[in-house]
C-alpha cells in the first residue's frame, strides 16, 4: 500500500500548476485524471471562497482506487453540479468530475468541508509518502 500525499497550501491560482507537477511526481507519471479533478477543485476553491484560503490536498491509493480530497474551511459553500448552458463560459468543472471519476461527493464538519472524489486506480505501489507545503 502507498502511504498518502498531503499538501497543505494557501490556494491560489498559481497552486493549482504546481498541485498538478506534485500529483504527477507522486503518483510516477501520468494520472491527467486525477489532475484534472484536483485542478477544478482548487479553482473552485479560489472562486468561491477567494485567494488564500488554506486548503489541504490529500490522496489515498488503496483497494484499487484513489481518492483525493480537497478541504476548505467553509462548511457552507457546498458545490453544486449545474447545467451549463451551451454558451456559459463556466459551470462545467464538476460536471466534468462527474464524468470521470466513479464518485464524488462532500463531508462536512464543523468548520470545514472535504470535497471528494474516487477514481479507478492509477498507480503502481512503489512510492512512499509525501508531505508538503506549497505557496510558503
Amino acid at each position: 500500500m502507498r502511504l498518502p500525499l498531503t499538501l497543505d497550501l494557501l490556494a491560489t491560482p498559481k497552486d493549482v500548476p504546481e498541485v498538478r507537477r506534485a500529483l504527477r511526481a507522486y503518483m510516477g507519471g501520468p494520472c491527467a485524471d486525477l489532475q484534472l479533478c484536483a485542478s477544478e477543485l482548487l479553482t473552485n476553491v479560489v472562486r468561491h471562497l477567494g485567494e488564500g484560503v488554506p486548503v489541504t490536498v490529500r490522496v489515498v491509493c488503496e483497494q484499487g482506487r484513489t481518492r483525493l480530497e480537497v478541504t476548505d474551511p467553509d462548511p457552507r459553500a457546498l458545490p453544486l453540479l449545474p447545467k451549463a448552458a451551451a454558451d456559459d463560459e463556466t459551470g462545467r468543472g464538476l460536471a466534468l468530475l462527474d464524468a470521470v471519476t466513479l464518485r464524488w461527493g462532500v463531508e462536512q464538519g464543523p468548520g470545514s468541508k472535504t470535497v471528494w472524489c474516487e477514481l479507478q486506480g492509477i498507480h503502481d505501489g512503489s512510492r512512499g509518502m509525501v508531505v508538503g507545503v506549497i505557496g510558503s
